[in-house]
């Protein structure tokens, strides 16, 4: 009934020029055009009441310095259809706050959590029918992203900012379950600086990424793994995901390091693990000790979680069996996202209308 009825206001929609809802079994992790976007602008000591448009193109002045200085940052974060017909954002607290901290850091005005909830409210309320319905495996990511833009020639805050949201349906990213994924340990590149910004999401931490993560896709390796730039021995991130280990004793293993992005996910992970009775310990972890690991995966907002079945560096290649600490992990976290098991710690919130006052 639910696709039924998704493709009945495709249909309208159709007709009255907008964008269409797409088939649910065809989305990949790719961007599919909505409806709409949402657009605040900071001037003058304070943000505007933000405004619905259906134009996603963004336009800025030449020196802007989000282009000269990168003066930037960005968040991804998820809404779900769930079990009982509502529609829910996973975790936007935690999103939030790290754009709070990415503020912060880069002497941009901050955005209060009112703010970036209702920012995400008028958004889905507006784009509520291509959220995918609850059954089909998919879900609406949700990215904003804060830059400073306005003519400015000299190093300096900008004369303006602006918190755009946007959001687009996408697909499970695993079809048919976990899949386990060959990683490559990065050598000759860092991350970020002990004392750089790795610890927010600034969009220039990830452009640095994009020679490294290319070279070693083309070599057979998805995913790269980052060592501490000051020694090189302990492990740090993936390029756009934190890193997990199981030990053989079974206790949850994740980096300490104040040049690791804190991944939202993570912090959940984190929680169930414990509420499951897995000792959970954060702290610097040798690479070295990456050998004696009985499971390795990547978390993120995108893939939750991402199982290692080996990690090579330099030649040595270390192989991880299975992952069904991971997995038992992954199905909880999926599980509180739809609402198919109780949210004990409030990491979803209802948001906008019931699916079938869309529209």
């Amino acid at each position: 009934m639910a696709l039924l009825a998704a493709a009945r206001r495709s249909s309208r929609h159709a007709r009255r020029g907008m964008a269409t809802v797409p088939a649910w079994d065809k989305l990949g992790f790719d961007f599919t055009e909505t409806r709409s976007m949402i657009k605040y602008n900071w001037k003058d000591g304070a943000w505007d009441a933000g405004t619905l448009t259906t134009d996603q193109n963004v336009t800025i002045h030449g020196l802007s310095n989000v282009l000269h200085y990168g003066q930037g940052i960005f968040e991804g974060l998820k809404a779900f259809h769930c079990k009982d017909g509502q529609v829910r954002v996973f975790n936007s607290g935690a999103n939030a706050a790290r754009l709070a901290s990415g503020c912060r850091r880069l002497a941009m005005p901050e955005v209060s959590p009112e703010m970036f909830d209702e920012g995400l409210d008028r958004l889905l309320a507006d784009n509520m029918d291509f959220v995918p319905p609850y059954g089909s495996g998919g879900s609406m990511y949700i990215r904003p992203f804060l830059f400073g833009h306005g003519a400015k020639l000299g190093l300096g805050p900008a004369p303006e900012y602006a918190l755009c949201m946007i959001a687009s349906p996408v697909g499970a990213y695993y079809k048919g379950g976990l899949t386990a994924i060959d990683g490559v340990v990065v050598e000759g590149y860092d991350r970020a600086a002990p004392a750089g910004v790795g610890n927010i999401k600034a969009a220039g931490n990830y452009a640095p990424d994009v020679l490294p993560s290319s070279q070693q896709k083309a070599l057979g390796f998805p995913i790269c793994l980052y060592l501490d730039a000051k020694e090189n021995a302990y492990v740090e991130e993936f390029s756009t995901s934190n890193f997990l280990g199981v030990t053989k004793d079974g206790t949850l293993v994740t980096p300490y390091s104040p040049s690791i992005l804190p991944s939202c996910t993570k912090r959940v992970i984190m929680q169930l693990a414990r509420d499951m009775g897995i000792k959970v310990e954060e702290r610097p972890v040798p690479y070295s000790e990456v050998a004696e690991l009985a499971e390795v995966a990547a978390c993120g907002t995108a893939v939750v979680l991402t199982p290692i079945k080996s990690l090579t560096r330099t030649g040595e290649k270390l192989t991880f069996d299975g992952f069904p600490t991971i997995s038992r992990l992954y199905e909880a976290v999926t599980a509180i996202q739809v609402g198919e098991a109780p949210d004990e710690h409030g990491y979803t919130r209802a948001v906008g209308l019931r699916p079938h006052e869309a529209c």
